[in-house]
């Protein structure tokens, strides 16, 4: 149990005095750390003004990571081993103290560990059965920045049973206002097993409400980036979400790991690079556009201007000698260019210099002696780019899915065989676009843009990408990100039953697959810590309609929470969700009244009325505004401490299919963290009826 015990002599200092002394002065050795980098002068140590800049901006970084968090616990557990470490580890000694970065002291002593350390794995993965050879586990807990309480699991002591932390249970459950934070405290095995996990290998996660995914993601990277910082520092890291508001939730999170240059994106900000979006889709065209036959089109597409007979053979002037290589080698070589099948713009880039080569061969045969320099005269000559223009044109990615969205002959030239008539129907613009600019592109074609673009140039490798909300992605998405980690490894987080578009996957094998990456280990997470037991029992219930396949999700949290259903008249619904917001706001925490979208503006105005001051998904919450109205479209990856949810009925019914919408109400009712409270007019749908 939590300790903060005063029983001892006045003489002799309790433990938690001890503790707190350890960490004021662990702060004061963190200052001294950042004056010291703040101190040190590089003017005279770079060779030219880039290498400054080089330096200087590091510099800036590695200030800025040494800032000492008021509210943030410097260090939140301790390990005492059996025996001292010596040479088993970076660090050596028997006692450390775990905390999100390292603290030294003046002599270079550990103060505090990095929580990504191998000595720190075990405060994370040691048990009774398997102590790892630790002694003493000591959790620590906090108000604010104050440390208020200890609590210790002697693992080795048979005498002792092995019990639930309740300052971990604290932890959990304690409300969140603000951003999303970090869970470096409250880590499970299970979840650190993934964390931990090699560079080399991709790891996909599935992972029900409130396992803690997405942090389990985000952590990854911060503990990718410690034990491979330098490797990665080359080839860089990625963070993909769903949309901008989840990716503003979440930033804070590698900031407080120390983690301060990794970049986030989402799959249409990676795809639509200088392409304004304008248009958007029905489902059935999106999701004919995310089809992984689309693939196959725009190959056949980006190759379809090659020509493999010239008009006749080139004739190549040096000096006052004239060479000339046949129509019929011209054709050899661009056959032969075609079956290698190497990048469009890789293979244009290569015809001048083979037709250069078959110039050179015959010089030599002629007895003189062309080296390199030669070729490429050659290969500039405007003989040589007369005939590479007519046989292998440029071709720009924009412009080509213009013309395969408008011209009906050209679609059916190069779909044939692979799409069907009504479904290139589908994909014909009811009005073409005269021109790029005027064109109402949606994300969907964006993605295709993308794939015509990496088609004709290879797209740049990172060395780790972390895809969250991977469910939601069509076979042409997955590849977009596959082509940003090709040479790379991946981190895929999702839950397939909480795939709400028409287009969601349904099954890891063949998302994996469309990403290159169907070597990819594929692990469960089914013990959730944020949602409570009867929440996600209820939400549950809807497993068998969306994902039959699933295990169900359980909790580990020794709360139940609290669940509310209210039926009310049709002509009360409104002020139902108010009322039940005021409700909610009475405690601690924040709310999130969580609606079908087409209900937002109604409930907006309603909330309005009732002078109730409200944030849109994306706005930090804090202490003075901590209700927050919620599209059910934008609710996946938050959480609320109170949730209401108006009329699940419309939620369902705002989805274009069934199973879509039950999915959407699935994530609406897994993002409370203590309670959910649901206000309904409409029947409830069937399998919740009887909840």
């Amino acid at each position: 149990m939590p300790a903060d015990r005063t029983d001892l002599p006045a003489s002799s200092p309790s433990p938690l005095d001890t503790e707190r002394a350890h960490l004021a002065a662990s702060r004061a050795a963190l200052r001294t750390m950042r004056a010291e980098a703040e101190g040190l002068d590089i003017s005279d140590v770079t060779a030219n003004w880039v290498n400054a800049e080089v330096l200087a901006s590091e510099l800036a970084l590695r200030i800025k990571s040494l800032a000492d968090l008021a509210d943030t616990p410097l260090f939140f557990g301790r390990v005492d081993y059996e025996h001292d470490l010596g040479e088993q580890g970076d660090e050596t000694g028997r006692r450390f103290y775990i905390g999100r970065r390292h603290v030294h002291d003046a002599h270079g002593d550990p103060m505090v560990i990095d929580w990504r350390a191998p000595a720190s794995q075990p405060f994370y993965r040691a048990s009774k059965t398997d102590p790892q050879d630790v002694g003493l586990r000591r959790r620590f807990g906090y108000d604010g920045g104050e440390l208020t309480a200890y609590e210790d699991e002697h693992l080795t002591d048979p005498r002792e049973a092995e019990r639930s932390s309740a300052l971990l249970q604290r932890e959990i459950e304690k409300p969140r206002v603000g951003p999303m934070r970090d869970i470096v405290a409250t880590i499970q095995p299970e979840q650190d097993e993934i964390v931990r996990a090699g560079l080399s290998g991709s790891v996909c996660v599935q992972g029900a409400p409130g396992t803690g995914k997405t942090a389990v993601g985000l952590h990854r990277v911060a503990y990718l980036l410690y034990a491979y910082r330098e490797r990665l520092a080359r080839s860089g890291t990625l963070v993909i979400g769903p949309n901008r508001s989840f990716l503003r939730y979440i930033e804070q999170v590698l900031p407080a790991l120390g983690e301060l240059e990794v970049k986030q994106a989402t799959v249409d900000d990676l795809v639509s690079a200088g392409l304004e979006i304008r248009g958007t889709d029905s489902p059935a065209t999106a999701r004919l556009k995310g089809d992984a036959r689309m693939a196959a089109v725009l190959r056949r597409a980006v190759r379809d201007g090659v020509r493999t007979v010239p008009a006749e053979g080139v004739v190549v002037v040096r000096g006052s000698r004239r060479w000339r290589v046949p129509a019929q080698e011209i054709t050899e070589i661009v056959t032969e260019l075609l079956a290698r099948d190497i990048r469009y713009g890789a293979a244009r880039e290569a015809l001048p210099q083979r037709i250069a080569h078959a110039v050179l061969v015959r010089m030599e045969a002629a007895g003189e002696a062309p080296d390199d320099r030669v070729q490429n005269a050659v290969a500039r000559t405007p003989a040589v780019k007369a005939v590479v223009k007519e046989l292998w044109p440029q071709v720009d990615p924009v412009k080509l899915v213009l013309r395969l969205l408008s011209d009906a002959a050209f679609l059916a030239r190069v779909a044939d065989g692979v799409l069907d008539e009504d479904e290139q129907k589908h994909l014909l613009w009811e009005r073409p676009a005269r021109s790029v600019k005027s064109a109402r592109w949606s994300p969907a074609d964006a993605v295709l843009i993308d794939e015509a673009r990496d088609l004709i140039e290879r797209t740049g490798s990172l060395g780790h990408v972390v895809l969250d909300e991977a469910q939601d992605l069509s076979p042409m998405q997955y590849r977009a990100v596959g082509r940003r980690c090709s040479t790379g490894s991946v981190t895929v987080l999702g839950d397939i039953a909480q795939g709400t578009t028409p287009w969601a996957t349904s099954g890891w094998a063949e998302a994996l697959a469309h990403l290159g990456k169907p070597e990819a280990v594929v692990e469960e997470l089914t013990q959730g810590f944020r949602v409570p037991r009867k929440v996600i029992a209820y939400a549950s219930l809807l497993l068998p309609a969306i994902a039959p396949e699933l295990s169900e999700a359980t909790s580990i949290r020794d709360s139940a929470g609290s669940l509310v259903v209210r039926e009310v008249p049709v002509a009360e619904l409104d002020a139902a969700a108010v009322a039940a917001c005021r409700e909610a706001l009475a405690r601690e925490g924040s709310v999130g009244l969580i609606a079908a979208d087409a209900r937002v503006p109604v409930l907006g105005a309603a909330l309005a009325a009732a002078g109730l001051a409200y944030l849109t998904p994306g706005e930090e919450t804090s202490a003075e505004a901590r209700l927050t109205l919620v599209p059910a479209s934008l609710a996946k990856g938050l959480e609320y401490d109170y949730v209401v949810l108006d009329e699940p009925a419309a939620v369902v019914d705002g989805e274009p299919d069934e199973r879509t919408g039950l999915r959407r109400l699935y994530v609406a009712l897994t993002r409370a963290v203590s309670g959910l409270t649901i206000t309904h007019a409409a029947p409830l749908p069937e399998r919740l009826a009887g909840g």
